[in-house]
């Protein structure tokens, strides 16, 4: 019998990111408790929300 292939995880319900601002900083963060980095770049924290959501 052939092996099986790999299923990709499924994100869970309600798994989305957003950006928020602390002092001079945005950060990108996620309702599954992720965080990304505090960025003085409020588009380099939308691409790390991107790219966490993404995969």
């Amino acid at each position: 019998m052939p092996p099986q292939p790999l299923q990709q995880p499924q994100q869970p319900t309600g798994h989305s990111a957003s950006t928020t601002e602390r002092g001079a900083f945005c950060l990108a963060v996620c309702s599954c408790g992720w965080a990304g980095p505090a960025r003085r770049s409020r588009d380099l924290a939308r691409k790390d929300a991107a790219r966490h959501t993404a995969g």
